[in-house]
């Protein structure tokens, strides 16, 4: 959820008109998308997962509040049941219970609820899902509670993996102290849902009940970030019927108080019921991070990771380690490519914050920054010299592998960096190679053969010449690849100058769609890109921070069994935009607030806190579909 590296004039008539109807250009997937996160009173709400495996009625206020809450979901996860393609499993970091606890004097709703894992179940292949968390959340009091053995009371960054016998595995970052203190504990654990008949059950019912979470690194008790933090998690399992057939793999980043950031690597080889002690496997690297986990159709195991070039040390570059004993040992890292980033910065020029009598939002969802180098951009305190509200964003790095290759040991590569040559002046503090420098993104893939450890170039899986291309994701399975990823070509907007959905007159607009596309000659040649997304939607809506910044997760997510593949991704067409109270009528200029609700008590010289969260302000989504 966090990442911690060392966050006026109105539009022309003819822009707004064209804008009136985003989803009228351009044709996208032929099934319509599927909204997973149903936090919604007129979309059924949430259902605890004791009593979707049961049948036995159990509630509880945090799931009631979730069924209500039209709240915020983002950083989706989804994983295809290689047995049997009708059942899907999808995830978040779900904010559905933030205001789960009464209203305070002024009658705005008390942000004391949990930040916690979504888990959206299919069982007709992704034309529905039922809404549920993952157990073990603050409030859990059914008979699943006691089967979670985590100590936080907050979860994010959900990745999730099957195995070939029913299980599905479900790895987090969590943190934030139960007591309420500024502890943050920083830990990383795994959950395990099985059939509840066992692998010979039916396989309609895989991953269904809730076994067990199992804490598989702590953070220290620090308050504020400091000392040892867990973060950025990456989970697969093998499901090559061979020699490592069963074992979890699960990755992270350990962030430590001195700034230093290193990938650790943890196995379990008991279908998740213990992991192995913690080891760091990306020894001699100063700042890395967003690793991923690949297992090829030999058991091998490679992990792959972001290196930073950063204060004279490293360079922007693809690195990755590889095991031959099943995850047992890694040899030393290796460098696949180096890149020219796309990181999303800007000049940090805070403005006045308004005094606010109560909170808006947990202590839990607030984003670290460094001082002066801000990588999201919006109101208030989180203002940036250009004028630009923008989300966060980086060049990363995913990875995958066909598990049922036997001939070759093929690991493929995607990620979304600067394009070389496209380099230009912003002609502001904005800028996606450093300050004051823009560039237009694209997604790369590479086949890396890890028998010989040589590589292809890098190319372009789709060569369009207007648009950025972000948070890339890349599945294989049975001979056919599937890549997907967020694209701005149908931003009306778009410029190499300017953030995504950022028009020259400060305003922000709808930018964001995703498109997908298949290889079947292993990553050789790709499909001409297909648009999965029914509606463009603007990711730039503040609504984190108190109503001040945007937010958009770090990653979309895709999962395939053959030529069948479904991708999931944050949404924001649910949103409902407004006006906020508190910002002068000269300020309020941006199309990026969200609908509140504030009033201005004179006597204490103060603004309420939102008193309308649940009316569609804070309605961002998960949503899915078939992708080629």
């Amino acid at each position: 959820m966090r990442i911690h590296r060392s966050g006026r004039v109105f539009a022309a008539a003819a822009l707004i008109a064209s804008l009136a109807a985003p989803g009228s250009v351009g044709a996208s997937s032929p099934a319509g998308d599927v909204r997973l996160s149903n936090d919604a009173p007129d979309l059924g709400g949430y259902i605890s997962n004791y009593t979707l495996n049961t049948g036995k009625a159990y509630t509880d206020p945090v799931l009631d509040e979730c069924s209500r809450s039209r709240g915020r979901q983002n950083e989706p996860s989804i994983a295809v049941d290689p047995r049997d393609t009708n059942v899907i499993v999808g995830s978040s970091n779900d904010y559905c219970a933030v205001y789960n606890d009464g209203d305070d004097a002024n009658g705005a709703p008390i942000p004391s609820g949990p930040i916690w894992l979504g888990y959206y179940r299919s069982e007709d292949a992704g034309r529905s899902f039922s809404s549920s968390l993952v157990p073990g959340y603050p409030g859990d009091t059914s008979p699943y509670a006691a089967r979670a053995r985590i100590r936080t009371a907050s979860s994010g960054d959900p990745v999730l993996a099957w195995d070939a016998h029913g299980r599905l595995f479900a790895g987090s970052e969590s943190s934030d102290d139960p007591a309420g203190s500024l502890k943050t504990f920083g830990d990383v654990y795994v959950a395990t849902y099985v059939n509840p008949a066992g692998p010979a059950g039916a396989t309609i019912n895989d991953g269904q009940e809730f076994r067990r979470s199992v804490v598989v690194a702590r953070g220290s008790s620090a308050p504020n970030l400091l000392g040892k933090f867990n973060d950025k998690t990456a989970i697969e399992a093998d499901r090559t019927l061979g020699r490592c057939d069963g074992n979890v793999y699960f990755s992270y980043s350990r962030f430590t108080g001195n700034g230093g950031v290193g990938i650790f690597f943890s196995r379990s080889t008991n279908h998740g019921v213990s992991f192995s002690h913690p080891a760091k496997i990306s020894s001699g690297i100063h700042d890395v991070q967003f690793a991923d986990i690949a297992v090829t159709g030999n058991g091998n195991v490679y992990v792959v990771f972001r290196e930073f070039m950063g204060r004279g040390k490293g360079s922007d570059a693809i690195d990755y380690v590889k095991s031959t004993d099943c995850g047992a040992t890694f040899g030393k890292v290796r460098r696949l490519t180096r890149f020219v980033p796309y990181d999303a910065t800007d000049v940090s020029d805070p403005e006045a914050i308004p005094t606010t009598n109560s909170p808006d939002d947990p202590a839990a969802e607030e984003e670290e920054e460094e001082a002066g180098n801000a990588r999201n951009c919006g109101d208030f305190g989180a203002h940036c010299l250009s004028g630009y509200t923008f989300f966060r964003r980086d060049t990363q790095v995913r990875a995958t592998a066909d598990q049922n290759d036997r001939q070759h040991e093929y690991v493929y590569f995607v990620y979304d960096p600067s394009k070389p040559g496209t380099q230009v002046k912003t002609g502001t503090t904005y800028g996606s190679i450093g300050v004051g420098t823009g560039s237009q993104s694209g997604i790369y893939s590479i086949r890396l053969n890890g028998r010989t450890g040589g590589a292809t170039s890098p190319s372009l899986i789709d060569p369009e010449s207007t648009g950025h291309q972000l948070f890339p994701d890349v599945s294989a399975d049975g001979g056919t690849l599937h890549a997907l990823w967020y694209d701005s070509r149908r931003d009306p907007c778009y410029s190499r100058t300017r953030p995504i959905g950022n028009c020259a007159d400060l305003t922000t607009v709808p930018s964001l769609d995703v498109y997908a596309a298949a290889s079947t000659d292993r990553g050789t040649s790709w499909s001409v890109a297909s648009r999965v997304t029914d509606v463009r939607s603007n990711p730039n809506y503040e609504q984190f921070g108190g109503r001040t910044v945007p937010f958009a997760g770090d990653y979309l997510w895709v999962s395939s069994v053959g030529t069948f593949s479904y991708g999931v991704w944050t949404d924001w067409r649910n949103t409902v935009p407004g006006v906020d109270q508190r910002e002068l009528a000269e300020d309020d200029d941006d199309n990026a607030d969200v609908l509140q609700c504030r009033t201005f008590d004179a006597a204490s010289q103060s603004w309420t806190g939102d008193t309308c969260p649940r009316r569609g302000g804070l309605d961002q989504n998960i949503y899915g579909d078939g992708t080629p």
